[in-house]
């Protein structure tokens, strides 16, 4: 394919991506992305008569001596935001079963989280990782700036292909001083990131967003298949015509699932699972509304 042709696929990819997720972040999440994010706090915004049952701590005493009856103080809602996008593209992104891949399904869940933030009037940036970070886009407005960290998602050529989360968690913390909203987006096929989970998720409102699919859990039985790890390159026959084996790969796919859970309990981060199979919209949907009914 040469390069007038391959610019033109992969425009039309962002496209659809754009049409699908946009739609989906201003008919159905943002609202619910407003109310489960709020601003960082409160900024001043201008005064008026003293009114029974207004709090007597936001009475602005230099007004009041000047007229002579009270003052207070307005304030309203700080809501611009900085959200953070920590995507993993790892190898282990490069598999699906059923309607796409992982790494498919983590770049329609940050469009849609991004088109969500600007409707908002707030900035968004992007953190590509696997065992380092390859890719670093500071945050920024505009739909301009959402399309082409689309474009990053869909064509960025990763040099490793493992994952290394507790890097990316910190380089995070190094590059974005300011409290932000940082979804980090992956499959957790990692160890020894809880720390810095911890750590990042005092600094920034950190989400988690786990990425599966079903044959992560459970194999069917096919006989003999060669199967190879993503991430390492290791290769090797397993015979899944054997209940023993069958069992023994369940086993081990719900211990992941279950050392996840918690490790993101102990590390205080809202977390969903979202599926290859399942989709994004439900979980995103209910965590947004968890978020929003605990406040």
């Amino acid at each position: 394919m040469n390069t007038a042709q391959h610019t033109k696929e992969l425009l039309k990819k962002v496209r659809l991506v754009e049409l699908k997720t946009r739609g989906l972040s201003e008919h159905i999440f943002s609202g619910e992305y407003h109310s489960a994010f709020k601003g960082r706090g409160m900024t001043f915004s201008e005064v008026r008569e003293y009114s029974p049952g207004d709090e007597v701590r936001t009475i602005d005493w230099n007004v009041t001596a000047r007229f002579g009856h009270p003052f207070v103080k307005v304030f309203e809602e700080e809501r611009e935001l900085t959200v953070m996008l920590l995507a993993d593209l790892s190898g282990s992104g490069d598999f699906g079963s059923t309607h796409q891949l992982k790494r498919e399904l983590v770049t329609e869940v940050c469009a849609t989280i991004a088109f969500s933030a600007i409707k908002n009037n707030d900035k968004v940036g992007l953190l590509l990782f696997t065992d380092s970070v390859e890719k670093f886009i500071p945050p920024k407005k505009g739909r301009a700036h959402i399309l082409r960290i689309i474009r990053e998602l869909i064509e960025f050529t990763p040099k490793g292909s493992g994952t290394d989360i507790a890097g990316a968690l910190r380089y995070l913390n190094s590059v974005i001083k300011k409290r932000s909203i940082a979804f980090l987006v992956s499959d957790l096929l990692a160890s020894g990131y809880e720390d810095a989970l911890k750590i990042a998720n005092r600094r920034h409102d950190l989400v988690v967003l786990r990425t599966a699919d079903p044959r992560e859990a459970e194999l069917p039985d096919i006989g003999l298949v060669r199967m190879a790890d993503p991430e390492t390159g290791e290769q090797l026959w397993i015979d899944t015509s054997s209940s023993r084996v069958r069992n023994a790969y369940r086993a081990a796919g719900l211990k992941h699932a279950q050392r996840t859970r918690e490790i993101l309990r102990r590390s205080g981060v809202d977390h969903a699972v979202i599926g290859t199979d399942t989709g994004y919209v439900r979980p995103l949907m209910q965590l947004l509304k968890q978020r929003e009914g605990g406040r």
